[in-house]
């Protein structure tokens, strides 16, 4: 028993802010920034759209894709950082809209970049052991909510968004062949915010609960890491570099990405690369570029699929698929 894709969706706020709105903001440039990232531009979510109003609307579209009713989903889990509540969970505020069945596990994972990655490995354990037989997962973020907007180089990076995957029990051979799931705290220093409710309001006006990043560290550790998870996935599943037909990484940078597809031997035009289009939107980056891949009609049923993400903690995983 494994699990495997039925449906996917995405969303992605309407207010679009490009690189040269932000040349009015802080010290940059539209060259500069796509030049180090590749980003074009990022969406930013409205007043009324909070991170469940993302998700939900990325949750409607993937069900929709599946052809099922919420109501037919036993497990909803979604990967976000930026919740709108400490509790109860985004996850939970989920299974009431949407229909899901009460008494059903709604939960969130806080994994940041790879977040989406995790959610998506620990529902496909739930789906394998028998404790579900379809499950809701989704990468929802309101990432623009925890920016400095006078600090250029977090500024210009992030965008919010959300994307949404629907899991089903199978026996065929098709759908998540292998996860991997690592974290490793030894390099917090270099990407993190810098306050939580635990450590009270005093501590938030004295540090501000804005993202703090050392981007070059980052870009080295990143590079090296994303190359071993993949191998380590292609390793577990018996399957050779050559038999992968997509690459589908976390959206964050250009030249990470250009980085990790030379280490695997992959030409860019088996690449997934939405980044330019929305920015690095976390959580939610890997599913909405599946979902695009998906819905352009690149991404066909059989082909084998390369997940893989890097964030915040770090975390980073993979998950090779057999869509």
């Amino acid at each position: 028993m494994r699990s495997r894709i039925i449906g996917t969706g995405s969303f992605l706020p309407e207010r679009v802010l490009t690189n040269h709105d932000l040349e009015r903001l802080v010290e940059t440039s539209d060259q500069w920034i796509q030049e180090r990232t590749g980003i074009r531009e990022r969406r930013v979510a409205g007043s009324d759209e909070d991170c469940r109003a993302l998700a939900r609307r990325a949750a409607e579209r993937a069900l929709a894709a599946a052809q099922i009713s919420g109501q037919e989903i036993d497990l909803v889990v979604v990967a976000t950082c930026t919740p709108d509540h400490i509790f109860p969970s985004t996850a939970s505020g989920l299974q009431r809209i949407l229909g899901v069945r009460p008494g059903a596990p709604a939960f969130d994972v806080s994994a940041a970049c790879s977040g989406f990655i995790y959610a998506l490995g620990i529902a496909d354990q739930f789906i394998r052991a028998g404790s579900a037989q379809r499950a809701l997962v989704i990468g929802a973020e309101t990432m623009t909510r925890i920016l400095d907007w006078e600090d250029r180089g977090t500024c210009v990076l992030f965008g919010d968004g959300a994307g949404a995957a629907v899991l089903e029990a199978t026996e065929q051979e098709e759908g998540i062949l292998a996860t991997r799931l690592h974290s490793d705290g030894r390099y917090e220093s270099l990407l993190y915010v810098p306050w939580g409710p635990g450590q009270g309001f005093p501590a938030l006006q004295e540090r501000g609960g804005y993202i703090r990043m050392r981007g070059n560290e980052v870009f080295k550790v990143a590079v090296n890491t994303l190359a071993r998870i993949a191998e380590e996935s292609l390793e577990a599943a018996g399957v050779e570099q050559s038999e992968i037909d997509w690459l589908i990484p976390h959206q964050a940078n250009v030249r990470i990405i250009q980085a990790t597809a030379k280490r695997l031997n992959l030409p860019m035009s088996r690449v997934v690369l939405t980044v330019g289009e929305h920015g690095n939107t976390s959580a939610a980056s890997v599913p909405i570029a599946l979902d695009t891949a998906v819905r352009d009609g690149r991404v066909q049923r059989g082909q084998l699929l390369l997940l893989e993400a890097f964030g915040g903690g770090f975390t980073w995983g993979s998950a090779l698929i057999r869509y």
